[in-house]
């Protein structure tokens, strides 16, 4: 039997394919490699491979398999991983220019080997924006990645390489990380189902990627019954992380079955009062209708809090990229940084101090309560899950075709909150890009989210993939 188009066939199925011996775990990574070869160089969604290295980790998983053994719950899935964690055998380069040339990772980060000690075939890195922190996916050591659906868009960040890949079926499955959106916008624009877990769920490292206060990692595919499933391989806590949380008692993966809708729901569709992109309003409030008539309980509110983009600004960009790039400031290296880095951590270099951060870290926490206050009495907030689009200009996204920087300010609530978070693909604009609506949570609520993630994903009922003009 021929491997099936990635984007055909759940994460799961496939597995389940290769443990039954329907499709062999080295088909599958060949199938893999060929499509990489294939639409990497117009998308540029891998930074580099390790064919050889993949090939091998297949041949071992089919062997296994024909000794009788059991190699876990995603033999031989191919996935990429995201260039800000350590993959064994390829270098970490953050996408950045002065480490373009760093030394391959001795050892897997905590997600990758339970990842691998699943049965994943690590295949390569993704493009990512230099240290993960721009909601666009370029850097000048890789250039930029485009969006599948639509080569003149966007993919979004940091983990666009990954998501990219996954729309265009290069992957089935792969790895991002989150500290402001940068599972879920990805997610949003290539249409995948994503999302963004409690911080503490998967734990991070090592080496620690910064932005500790914030930064969150986890896997990413087309649709959320396969993240459950894989989060239910990554979750628990890891003593490199202090801040990992225990591991579920029952696993996420089986609660989708038969996902319990929420009863009341707070769709808010700019909770901090400022402008939303028409279609994509229109489209979240399709979405949102769709609830309503499957009777849930859905209550529309006006403005209720901040977006906290400066607050996002002063706790990743002052307290997390600072420490990072500060020792490059004068060097050889600097004129290599980023140009939409530079100048804002020029800018942080004379003006974050250690108070500046406590003032920050002590109105994250009035946020937190300010958003409780707000969802009581409701299972779960919606809002679309970006205010905009990102039109491939390298700058800001467009609201109504107006330039703007706010285009993604509702990602950070979740950020700021450590709240969880989702996304799911709730339509498309007139120029053919995905729109997602966001899920938010309860504080811990992970289980809420990925349910009434799975749950819209059923009513919406969309599966088209992007033209690609590929068999």
């Amino acid at each position: 039997m021929d491997v099936p188009d990635f984007r055909a066939v759940s994460v799961e199925r496939l597995a389940g394919m290769v443990r039954e011996r329907v499709v062999s775990a080295a088909a599958v990574t060949e199938h893999a490699l060929e499509r990489i070869a294939a639409l990497n160089p117009r998308i540029n969604a891998f930074v580099m491979l390790d064919a050889d290295a993949a090939r091998s980790q297949a041949e071992g998983i089919d062997e296994r398999l024909e000794a009788g053994e059991d190699p876990g719950p995603l033999a031989g899935v191919p996935i990429g991983v995201k260039d800000l964690a350590d993959a064994a055998g390829l270098p970490t380069t953050r996408g950045a220019m002065h480490l373009r040339d760093a030394p391959a990772a001795r050892h897997d980060s905590v997600e990758v080997a339970r990842l691998r000690a699943a049965g994943c075939v690590v295949v390569g890195k993704t493009n990512t924006a230099e240290f993960g922190c721009l909601d666009d996916t370029y850097n000048p050591a890789f250039g930029a990645t485009l969006n599948p659906w639509n080569l003149a868009y966007s993919p979004g960040g940091s983990s666009g390489g990954t998501a990219a890949a996954i729309a265009a079926g290069m992957i089935p499955l792969g790895t991002g990380s989150d500290a402001g959106g940068s599972i879920r916008t990805p997610s949003a624009a290539c249409g995948l189902s994503g999302m963004k877990t409690s911080q503490g769920r998967v734990p991070a490292g090592p080496p620690p990627l910064g932005l500790l206060d914030l930064c969150c990692v986890g896997p990413m595919a087309r649709r959320i019954r396969d993240v459950a499933l894989c989060l239910d391989v990554v979750v628990g806590p890891d003593p490199v992380d202090l801040r990992s949380l225990p591991a579920p008692t029952h696993p996420w993966r089986r609660a989708l079955d038969e996902p319990q809708p929420p009863v009341r729901v707070l769709w808010a569709p700019s909770f901090d009062g400022g402008p939303v992109d028409s279609e994509v309003r229109a489209a979240c409030a399709a979405a949102v209708e769709l609830l309503a008539t499957a009777g849930v309980e859905v209550i529309e509110a006006g403005r209720l809090l901040d977006a906290g983009m400066d607050l996002q600004d002063e706790l990743y960009n002052g307290g997390g990229l600072v420490p990072t790039h500060q020792p490059l400031f004068g060097t050889e290296h600097w004129p290599n940084v980023t140009a939409a880095i530079s100048g804002i951590l020029e800018r942080h270099f004379t003006t974050a101090t250690v108070s500046s951060q406590y003032q920050a870290r002590l109105q994250a926490s009035a946020l937190s309560v300010q958003l409780a206050e707000a969802m009581t009495g409701f299972d779960v907030m919606l809002t679309p899950m970006c205010a905009g689009q990102l039109p491939l200009s390298r700058q800001d996204g467009t609201i109504n075709g107006e330039s703007t920087a706010n285009w993604l300010r509702f990602a950070s609530l979740a950020t700021l909150t450590r709240r969880p978070a989702g996304t799911v693909c709730c339509g498309f604009t007139q120029q053919g890009v995905p729109v997602g609506i966001q899920v938010i949570g309860h504080q811990l609520d992970d289980l809420g989210v990925l349910s009434a993630l799975a749950v819209l994903e059923d009513l919406l009922g969309l599966g088209p993939v992007a033209d690609l003009d590929l068999p």
